[in-house]
């Protein structure tokens, strides 16, 4: 059965002295850019740029947008003009920072055996560069892109979230199309990829280092990179399975439909949003038409009554022939994700900072007696449900 393996890639496929390699790339952007802008400007914006995208969580804005509305404005030059600049650094400039880094050779073995072995090769880093940034960081570890057919890399253009927030894992399976194959995120990194991949439930494997000093994880399979190839192949299949069950994992799980589906439907035309992928089948703009309509008028006001009244009677709501008889097909697909978007902001809203509430009672007409938990639970198995239907409806993917 194929694995969809998540890879992270500084210091678990690629070796990467951030202390060394951080305050080079500053420098190197700095003069690079001194013609335009002064590095005492440049650089306090570009950390900020960093931080907003470390700390966002809003769904309708890639970290591109997030790093761009704090960084231009601080600058007071014009965006384009510097753009083509930033552009050639990154063509011209960053590769030469490859000779700070240096490849792992157990890394290049387990890519090209996981690619004999039919699995699906995800490059899961930390989405604060740009695409052709990571593009060449894969070529100093010896992985180039225009060699091994990668599934997914993830990069600040295509991403909403960091590996600061627990989003950001259920986000990557999101633009996966939630593969059904088992699951495992490799990494380095306890508090970007151990911990909150743990929290996402997702499977993780720590790549611990030779005299690693770190807290032991109780229950975290670890060992070396090498290793990690042996642990897989002796895995039970329930430790690679991909479970919703905490709070924590469903408020990951909520914002990332949204914002995956921005990333898929992104570069789609008109006649792509209103293409019937098979008789009796939904076309995209139907699909993000019943997301919106199901968040507005049942998801919203079931959850307000759950957080409001003792233990409601939830009626059940035939929602699928709505989209015939509202003629879902005929409207705007790109504004029906825009409106679905802000209704998922406003229900996360609902549920943010929520304890004890979790397990505030209700009564659902068909599944009985329930809890908020067990119906933000159905809100998300819904969410993934049409998102990979999204992803079989997608040009070429059907």
């Amino acid at each position: 059965m194929p694995i969809t393996l998540l890879l992270d890639l500084d210091d678990t496929l690629l070796n990467t002295n951030m202390d060394a390699f951080i305050p080079a790339y500053y420098r190197a952007l700095s003069v690079a850019l001194a013609d335009q802008v002064a590095p005492e400007v440049m650089l306090p914006a570009l950390v900020s740029g960093t931080k907003a995208m470390m700390a966002s969580t809003d769904p309708a804005l890639t970290l591109r947008e997030v790093f761009d509305a704090r960084f231009f404005p601080a600058l007071n030059i014009d965006r384009q003009v510097l753009r083509e600049h930033i552009d050639h650094f990154y063509d011209e400039v960053f590769p030469k920072l490859g000779s700070l880094t240096s490849p792992i050779p157990e890394a290049l073995c387990l890519v090209e055996w996981a690619f004999e072995q039919g699995h699906r090769v995800v490059i899961a880093t930390n989405p604060l560069f740009p695409l052709k940034a990571v593009q060449h960081r894969l070529r100093w570890a010896g992985l180039p892109p225009e060699k091994y057919p990668f599934a997914l890399v993830s990069s600040y253009e295509t991403f909403h979230f960091t590996k600061e927030t627990v989003a950001y894992y259920p986000e990557m399976l999101a633009q996966l199309g939630w593969p059904e194959d088992p699951v495992v995120m490799v990494g380095d990194d306890i508090d970007r990829e151990v911990i909150p991949t743990r929290a996402a439930g997702v499977p993780v494997y720590w790549v611990r280092k030779p005299g690693d000093t770190s807290t032991d994880h109780a229950g975290v399979p670890q060992g070396s990179l090498e290793s990690f190839r042996d642990w897989l192949e002796k895995a039970p299949p329930e430790a690679l399975k991909v479970t919703f069950d905490s709070p924590q994992a469903l408020l990951a799980n909520l914002p990332s439909t949204p914002a995956a589906l921005a990333t898929l439907t992104a570069s789609l035309s008109p006649e792509d949003w209103r293409r019937v992928p098979a008789p009796n089948e939904w076309c995209l703009t139907e699909i993000v038409c019943h997301l919106r309509d199901v968040e507005r008028e049942v998801n919203l006001p079931r959850l307000r009554r759950v957080l409001a009244e003792q233990n409601p009677f939830l009626v059940g709501e035939a929602t699928d022939i709505w989209v015939k008889e509202r003629k879902s097909a005929e409207q705007d697909g790109p504004q029906a994700l825009a409106d679905f978007t802000a209704a998922r902001k406003e229900l996360l809203g609902l549920l943010e900072g929520l304890a004890d509430e979790w397990s505030r009672p209700a009564r659902h007409a068909i599944f009985g007696p329930t809890m908020l938990q067990e119906q933000v639970g159905f809100m998300a198995a819904h969410d993934r449900a049409h998102v990979q239907q999204v992803w079989k409806t997608l040009p070429g993917r059907g």
